[in-house]
């Protein structure tokens, strides 16, 4: 028989044995199931999946591409090309009747003569590119309809010659600087880089991704710098620059001045002549009227008759009433 604490003993090892066996059931559980996961979403794939993949493609406005497969189409199989989020069908091919069907009409007709497409190699051509024709392109056929191949487009606009200007401000009569802060500036962009280079240096950058109205950037150099200094618009195809005319641009604030001294006082003379003109002839005017007066006078000889004194005597047949004057 065994004693207390042998049993006790006996039933803690008995426990530890189930444990270490759950525990290894359970791994061996956790095995088998990620062995399963792992079949079901694998083994059955085809080789040649090109799956959720994106080909990114870029182009410039009012350029052709094609977009290639890279399927070798059978007897048999049929290719569809959808445009866009919602998967929207702007072409199919099918080998086995070699029919070609091109939907050039679907959204407000933006395809309409631009889609060309192989019925070997099931290639897609847009021609006369726009930026409309921007997005996702999907082409899947009938062994794997559920597995496109897909491929962004990116359709950029020409870009514009970036401008740069002086910042006028900088030259006022309380601002004698001898730096020259410079803006350069470009109109309507989008997916661009706008950046200042001395030589082949970069010193400043900035990008933007949306539809930016006005996009513009400082620099400030010296007077008196010979270095060479370029601002230059780009995107992910082309670039357009513009190079710095210091000698043009960049005067010294004092000759600036000097110039807007001098244009300021020939104005003022220009002013003083012209009120000048107006007095003295005004008063040419007024001389010119006196003596036209003197001129219309006329002068006569006068003579002079002495006047009789006649003393009022009323009639005798007029009716004179007489009164009493009292003396006091």
């Amino acid at each position: 028989m065994f004693s207390r604490p042998d049993k006790i003993r006996v039933k803690l090892e008995l426990c530890q044995i189930l444990i270490d066996n759950t525990t290894q059931s359970a791994e061996l559980s956790k095995k088998m199931f990620l062995v399963l996961i792992f079949y079901s979403l694998c083994f059955r794939c085809p080789v040649d999946v090109f799956g959720d993949e994106v080909k990114s493609v870029s182009v410039m406005e009012g350029d052709s591409v094609t977009l290639h497969t890279d399927i070798k189409l059978q007897t048999a199989d049929v290719i569809e090309w959808r445009f866009g989020d919602k998967g929207i069908r702007i072409a199919r091919i099918n080998k086995t009747a070699n029919i070609v069907r091109i939907n050039d009409t679907v959204l407000d007709g933006r395809f309409r003569d631009r889609l060309q497409a192989d019925a070997q190699t099931g290639d897609l051509t847009i021609t006369n590119i726009t930026t409309q024709h921007t997005g996702l392109y999907d082409v899947t056929n009938r062994k794997t309809p559920n597995i496109p191949y897909r491929f962004n487009v990116t359709v950029y606009a020409p870009l514009p010659v970036p401008v740069i200007t002086r910042d006028s401000s900088q030259c006022s009569l309380l601002s004698l600087s001898s730096n020259c802060l410079l803006l350069c500036s470009v109109l309507n962009v989008r997916d661009v880089s706008l950046s200042w280079y001395k030589g082949n240096s970069l010193l400043s950058s900035i990008s933007v991704s949306d539809l930016n109205i006005r996009l513009s950037l400082h620099l400030e150099v010296e007077n008196q710098d010979n270095n060479t200094y370029s601002c230059v618009l780009n995107n992910t195809i082309t670039n357009q620059t513009q190079h710095l005319n210091i000698t043009q641009l960049c005067q010294p604030c004092s000759s600036l001045l000097y110039y807007i001294s001098g244009a300021a006082a020939g104005s003022l003379m220009i002013v003083a002549a012209i009120s000048m003109f107006c007095i003295c002839r005004k008063h040419k005017d007024t001389h010119q009227e006196v003596q036209t007066g003197e001129d219309e006078i006329t002068y006569a000889d006068t003579t002079f008759h002495k006047r009789k004194m006649h003393k009022s005597i009323p009639a005798e047949d007029s009716n004179v009433v007489y009164g009493e004057v009292k003396k006091r």
